[in-house]
Order: C-alpha cells, then structure tokens, then sequence
C-alpha cells in the first residue's frame, strides 16, 4: 500500500510544488491539503494518514499546536515541519510538540524525500544546517538554562494569544473557541501576566516572533487602545 501524506501549509503554491513533486514517487500518495492548523487537525482525523507534513505560521491554529492536536488524536502518525523558519526556539518548540522532523523550505527535492524515508523507518530527521544549532541549545537548557518563554502558556492561552496577534476582536475569538467573553478576557490577562506584557500591540508582535501566528514578520502591528 502507498505511503498516506497530508500537506498542510497556507500558500497554496507551496502545497501544490511539494505534492507535485512527492506524486513522483509510486509509493507516496498525497491523500490531502490543508490551508490552516484547524483544517490540517480535522483532515488528519478523517484520513489518518501516514505522515504529516506541515508549516508553522498558519493561520487560525499554527503548526506547533496542530503537530501537538494531531499526535494526541491520530495514532502512529508521524509529522514533519517544513518551514522558512530557522531559530533555535522554534525548532526545539516544535521538536517538543512531539515531531519527527524539521526541514527548511530551502532545502532540495531530494531532503525532503530522505527526510520522508527516515520518518517511514521510525527515525527522526533534521536538517543537518540547523542541527548543530539546536543540539548547542539543547545541551544550554539541560545544563539550566532558561526555557523558551513559549512553554509557560497553556495550549488554550496560546490559541487566544495566536487570535488576537491575528486581529479576532474578544467575541470573535470566544464564538471561535466556544468558550464564554469573559474566559477569554481572563486567558488574556493571564498571558498579559506570564509574559509580562502590556497590550495588544506587544501581544501581536511576540506571537509573531514566536511563530504562533500566521501573520507575516512585517506585517501591520495593532496599535494600543483599540477596543476589544
């Protein structure tokens, strides 16, 4: 039987190049593409496909958390980020989501397609130009060094958190979440709190620095004061 791969990535160009590219081996089939973290979640519970290649800044739910979500809900599933994304706090954040690999989007045809036999045989695959970097780091926090600032939210706070960094006024984002305004309004003030931030403006640009939105690096930042 083929090997099952679901893509998941915002930019449909990319999707589409990565999966031209893996229908051209007999063995691999792509059975499915998301747009966004919430599409990529719900298609791998449907398909239960093999592997899961997926980006980090998408919108609605990023790929750390969605890595996070399928791996809970998808036994023997193995996931791969794929991403423009080189610093070491979101290679280790993602590695600690639980994925078998991680290759930059600048990487040949043929990395991705080793990186796709590696985790077909259990193992798990980093790109060797980030994978002396993230072993320096990993060595820094087991001598005790600090952690990412990342790992102190909860999955829910940093699904808020990625919602206002995208713009979802409190009510959008309690409809969105199923939860009540004022939960939401609490989760705020509890991230506001642990990160020891002020507003909207400085939540916008951490969520983006840290890879939990979908928006670009350069894009609008929010300014102080608008309603919520």
């Amino acid at each position: 039987m083929p090997v099952r791969i679901l893509l998941a990535d915002d930019h449909r160009i990319v999707r589409e190049g990565v999966a031209a590219l893996l229908r051209r081996e007999p063995d691999l089939e792509i059975v499915g593409e998301a747009a966004d973290g919430f599409d990529a979640v719900r298609l791998a519970r449907e398909l239960k496909p093999d592997i899961v290649i997926t980006d980090i800044s998408m919108p609605g739910l990023n790929g750390i958390d969605a890595i996070r979500r399928i791996l809970a809900d998808v036994p023997g599933v193995r996931t791969l980020c794929l991403s423009v994304h080189d610093e070491t706090r979101l290679v280790g954040a993602v590695m600690d989501a639980g994925a078998s690999g991680y290759l930059l989007k600048e990487c040949a045809y043929e990395e991705l397609l080793l990186a796709v036999r590696a985790l077909l045989a259990n193992r798990v695959y980093i790109s060797p130009s980030i994978a002396g970097v993230l072993m320096k780091d990993y060595r820094e926090r087991r001598s005790g060094g600090a952690a990412a600032t990342n790992s102190e939210l909860t999955t829910r706070e940093r699904e808020v958190l990625q919602l206002i960094a995208e713009g979802l006024s409190t009510k959008q984002i309690a409809d969105r979440l199923h939860v009540s305004v004022k939960t939401v309004g609490t989760h705020r003030e509890h991230i506001l709190a642990k990160l020891k931030l002020t507003g909207t403006a400085e939540l916008t640009r951490y969520a983006i620095r840290e890879g939990l939105s979908g928006l670009d690096v350069g894009a609008r930042v929010p300014p102080e004061g608008r309603s919520r």
